[in-house]
């Protein structure tokens, strides 16, 4: 935190054997990476067999796109009030409380921050319902006829399930914060299985004719209801316990309670700045079809897998343990590098493989998940061109959520916000001319027009990452530099997915799995070979510990 113009970081608390905590100056452990990444890895596994059964059941059509545009409207309460905002306001406060032994003020703040929540969802959750028509004309102004009224329906029946699902974001903040990481993280693939039951149930039938999948739909959206109300069941026990139960309070005279809402409100309008991108892409998808919209969605559950996988395990991670630190500016500087070196440099390692797996072997990913049923080759093709746009912008987006993480520690929140309104102006700009002059000047389709979208939020995530890295430069100095490192990483990962590419160039045109089955594992281990051999310390550590295990 600071103060005097200073970050004053404290020396790491030294927990009990519950809630062990590394000694000072030592190198950031690898395990809460880990169980974090685990439970990501788990959930988003489940997220790939509910998309797969979406595209089974309900295809790239106009059912699904109004499914998924309607699931992104009630998102943005979720996305406001969820996890992003609780990370970097909550869990800085709650977890030094729980550092310093001051159970009784963090039980205050827990439950001061989860009477708040529920009283602000339950009214924006009843605002949701009742505006779903005008959200629909705002956010996906694009729809007409049928598909628009089916997408209300569906908006109306997603708005609690999303006010269910902030509250298991809080859930995730107090769990997080006693470093239970895998719980969270794992919770999602009971929501994933809801929806997945439903479609196999009310299936039937309602399989085949034109929009005869609406009805399948709206009984897709009760099940993600239903999966929102088990994800919190599973957490919400752990969280109180550790939280020491729950007292219904305002908070209005702890001091505490003042800190988290002062982050608060610059939080919430960034990460709500952030949203506006998505939704902006999604306005502008709107008028390219709600295939499109569908097309896009498809798109993003691959793209952000490496995103959630790489950037989010490593980041929510680091968040506590950054949020524990205290000294003197010195120890600010000394105790931020030892964590940020080794986590930018395994997120390169990670991230760039997938990056060019997305830009050299896409069609093979697309068609392996969602080729099935109603999803035919060419859905492949669109899906795995707009991945190429999607992969932009990866590498950006995964280490500005760390270098945002060590800001929030900081207690800098006002700085993310500034950076996260241009991202959004650039994103907007560039989406619009993709999607309108451009595409009537150069005469390119809508999947053309919806890859350059998602590539325009690629580029505007460039410039907040450099933003970022400039103002957490301005506090600790210089991150360290991972240039060297990451020029050979991508090396590597090109050869390895030319390789692998042209094993795709060699095997009959039509048959999606068998290409993925050949590709990605000769990819994958032509990649983890050369980096060792290249000298990648990552790729050498994780070579080390399958040789001790064995």
């Amino acid at each position: 935190m600071r103060q005097g113009g200073r970050a004053n970081l404290p020396l790491l608390a030294e927990g009990n054997q519950s809630d062990p905590s590394p000694p000072p100056g030592a190198a950031p452990s690898t395990r809460g990476h880990l169980a974090v990444a685990f439970g990501i890895l788990l959930s988003r596994i489940a997220g790939f067999a509910r998309e797969r059964a979406i595209a089974h059941y309900l295809g790239n059509t106009d059912a699904s796109g109004a499914f998924r545009a309607a699931l992104r409207i009630p998102n943005l309460l979720q996305n406001l009030f969820g996890e992003g905002v609780l990370s970097a306001s909550f869990i800085p406060v709650y977890a030094r409380l729980v550092s310093q032994d001051r159970h009784d003020d963090a039980r205050r703040v827990a439950s001061a921050v989860a009477s708040l929540l529920l009283g602000a969802t339950a009214v924006l959750v009843l605002l949701g319902v009742s505006f779903a028509p005008e959200l629909t004309t705002l956010l996906a102004p694009g729809f007409s006829g049928p598909t628009r009224m089916l997408t209300i329906r569906i908006t109306r029946v997603l708005f609690p399930g999303a006010g269910i699902l902030v509250l298991s974001a809080w859930c995730l903040g107090v769990l997080n914060s006693h470093r239970r990481l895998f719980l969270s993280y794992a919770a999602p693939v009971v929501w994933n299985v809801a929806m997945i039951a439903t479609l196999v149930v009310f299936a039937g039938p309602l399989v085949g004719a034109p929009l005869a999948g609406g009805s399948l739909a709206v009984r897709l959206a009760w099940g993600a209801v239903v999966g929102s109300a088990l994800q919190l069941a599973i957490q919400l026990p752990s969280a109180l316990r550790l939280a020491r139960g729950f007292r219904p309070s305002l908070g209005r005279r702890d001091p505490e309670v003042s800190r988290v809402l002062s982050s608060f409100g610059p939080v919430v309008v960034a990460r709500g700045v952030v949203q506006i991108s998505a939704y902006v892409d999604q306005l502008l998808a709107s008028f390219l079809g709600a295939a499109t919209v569908s097309a896009i969605g498809f798109a993003q559950t691959i793209a952000l897998l490496p995103v959630s996988l790489f950037g989010m395990s490593v980041s929510a991670a680091e968040l506590p343990e950054m949020s524990r630190l205290t000294g003197s500016g010195g120890d600010v500087a000394k105790e931020l590098h030892a964590r940020l070196g080794p986590a930018m440099r395994r997120i390169g390692f990670l991230v760039a493989p997938s990056t060019v797996a997305m830009l050299l072997l896409g069609r093979d990913l697309v068609g392996a998940l969602f080729q099935t049923g109603t999803f035919g080759a060419q859905d492949t093709r669109a899906v795995a061109w707009i991945l190429v746009g999607a992969s932009v912008g990866l590498l950006a987006v995964t280490r500005a959520r760390l270098y945002s993480s060590a800001l929030y520690a900081l207690g800098e929140t006002r700085a993310p916000l500034r950076f996260a309104l241009g991202r959004v102006a650039l994103s907007a700009a560039l989406g619009v001319v993709a999607t309108f002059p451009a595409q009537s000047a150069l005469g390119y389709g809508p999947t053309t027009a919806a890859s350059l979208i998602v590539a325009s939020s690629g580029v505007a995530g460039w410039l907040e990452l450099l933003l970022l890295r400039a103002a957490l430069s301005s506090r600790i100095g210089p991150p360290p530099s991972t240039w060297r490192g990451d020029a050979r990483i991508w090396a590597v990962a090109l050869v390895a997915g030319g390789a692998a590419a042209a094993i795709a160039w060699a095997l009959p045109v039509d048959r999606p799995l068998l290409h993925a089955l050949a590709t990605l594992p000769a990819f994958g281990g032509t990649y983890l070979v050369l980096a060792h051999l290249a000298g990648v310390p990552d790729a050498r550590a994780l070579a080390a510990r399958v040789t001790r295990r064995r």
